[in-house]
């Protein structure tokens, strides 16, 4: 398994992240714990939905050397000022740590090799634990990067998924379906422990199920797009992350719109991975707040 590069990591840097009602004075206490620990603020990003009471979500990234030594302290004075005092929900991010990930894949390989590539460049802060697979055929190939490849036939759905969660136990902070074109249980979901970000061709819910751009044509459709998100027991209901789309025509085959959405697939995956790894993202009910 190859590190991660090291053009994405923020030495002695991290992030913290705060939600929950707003009021008055969270901004004041956040800055001024950072202030007594020696933190120096590079990043704020805040947004209140209703000043009057709604709910308020906060992204700060720090600068403090020997984050790792003065992590305990600064945690416990957090807990006290924002848990206890304004009864708010938050995290530590070290981003000097890249997240651990494994990636879930079938037999299309553009969303996976295209993270492989952008990790191996280090325009993502991640590692890749491992690639799972329903399918043998991206062996060689994932293997041919160093990462190691687990190939899981899913005929017996209950004992795939136990042997998924076996592999996954402990390794992994999140887990990215690369065009996996499997639907996962409730108790999977349940057991994994760790956010699941999934890519879906189209914006949800239209085209369902196999073939999409052929039924993109048949309907002739004006524009093709994708759509990042966590994955909920709710079948692509789970809050999203990320969209986009291209503009096509009468003209595109069918061939090039299942060119074209690959292409806009592999960004919006991406993008979405790289926020979450970010620790840009805060989920809100059924709906995310991206910094």
């Amino acid at each position: 398994m190859r590190p991660a590069p090291q053009s994405m990591l923020l030495p002695h840097h991290a992030s913290l992240v705060v939600h929950g009602r707003d009021q008055p004075g969270i901004v004041a206490v956040v800055t001024s714990v950072l202030a007594r620990h020696g933190a120096n603020i590079v990043a704020l990003d805040q947004h209140s939905d209703d000043p009057a009471g709604g709910a308020f979500f906060q992204r700060t990234v720090f600068r403090l050397d020997n984050y790792v030594a003065c992590h305990p302290a600064l945690e416990a004075d957090l807990g006290a000022a924002l848990a206890e005092g304004f009864e708010l929900q938050w995290r530590l991010t070290d981003l000097a740590v890249p997240r651990r990930v494994a990636i879930f894949a079938s037999k299309s390989d553009h969303c996976l090799l295209d993270l492989i590539w952008r990790q191996r460049r280090g325009e993502l802060p991640m590692t890749i634990s491992m690639v799972v697979s329903n399918h043998p055929d991206m062996a060689e190939d994932v293997r041919g990067f160093g990462i190691p490849f687990f190939y899981v036939p899913t005929g017996d759905r209950a004992a795939a998924e136990a042997e998924h969660l076996r592999l996954l136990q402990g390794n992994v902070d999140l887990v990215v379906l690369a065009r996996y074109m499997q639907i996962l249980s409730s108790p999977f979901l349940a057991g994994v422990g760790v956010p699941v970000i999934n890519i879906h061709h189209s914006f949800l819910p239209a085209f369902i199920g196999a073939a999409p751009y052929r039924k993109a044509k048949e309907r002739g459709v004006k524009l093709i797009g994708a759509t990042a998100h966590y994955v909920t027991e709710d079948l692509d209901e789970g809050p999203i992350i990320e969209q986009d789309v291209v503009r096509v025509s009468h003209r595109d085959s069918g061939r090039e719109l299942a060119r074209r959405g690959a292409d806009v697939e592999r960004q919006v995956l991406a993008r979405a991975v790289l926020w979450h790894c970010q620790d840009r993202v805060i989920r809100h009910d059924r709906q995310t707040i991206v910094f």
